[in-house]
């Protein structure tokens, strides 16, 4: 799962995306209105995560536009204690949560695992498609009840399937929800391919079929089979 994280704080937003990392989530992050409106335009979030009041605009500027554009994208609004006005116009933007200042950036991560599973799964904190189940929060997967060891990026790719089945994935787009930025840094995205040939070896090998089918000359795809959440 991707977020944003958008607070002019530099403290506050190195302590948040530090802390989102360690949970495992490709975290990026911007210090001011154009910064991230950039990035916005540019990636697609699973979670933003903004602070209103930023250097160069307003953060329900950025709601706005992100909900144009990717109304999907979950919406995490960061308000000072004296702003309801705010808070009200965030949510009334499509905003799906708000935190008030100063917060306990564990309720922060709680908050955003609570939204994953609510516009992901549900509501559940577990997945199960063709046998194969993965746990969101502790991050494990299993076939059959039987434990299979995925790489991170392993993971992340099957996890990203599972959250768009039926939908065709481009290279790129796996590419830049799994690396982010760092995806510009990429030659060629040959590694995709080798990622989802270790995921469906691996699952194979349990005596499951992953059906994530490629689709010539634009992807990969999942296709919708005998899925159930958990």
């Amino acid at each position: 799962m991707k977020l944003l994280v958008v607070e002019d704080n530099r403290a506050l937003l190195d302590i948040i995306v530090v802390t989102m990392i360690k949970e495992r989530y490709q975290c990026e992050k911007a210090s001011n209105y154009k910064e991230a409106d950039e990035k916005i335009h540019l990636y697609t979030y699973d979670i933003l995560i903004i602070d209103i009041n930023l250097p160069g605009g307003s953060g329900l500027d950025l709601i706005r536009n992100a909900k144009k554009s990717t109304p999907a994208t979950g919406v995490i609004v960061i308000s000072a204690r004296n702003s309801l006005e705010n808070k009200i116009e965030g949510l009334d933007l499509g905003a799906d949560d708000y935190i008030t200042k100063p917060f306990d950036v564990a309720e922060l991560v709680a908050r955003v695992k609570a939204l994953l599973r609510r516009r992901n799964f549900s509501g559940s904190e577990t997945i199960t498609f063709n046998n194969i189940t993965i746990d969101t929060s502790k991050r494990t997967a299993r076939v059959n009840n039987e434990k299979i060891d995925f790489t991170k990026s392993e993971l992340d790719i099957l996890l990203f399937f599972f959250s768009n089945p039926g939908r065709v994935l481009t290279k790129e787009t796996i590419a830049e929800h799994i690396w982010g930025d760092n995806m510009d840094l990429i030659d060629s995205f040959d590694f995709i391919y080798s990622h989802i040939k270790n995921i469906r070896r691996k699952i194979t090998e349990k005596g499951v079929k992953i059906p994530i089918n490629a689709v010539y000359g634009m992807g990969y795809k999942l296709e919708e089979v005998a899925s159930e959440v958990n």
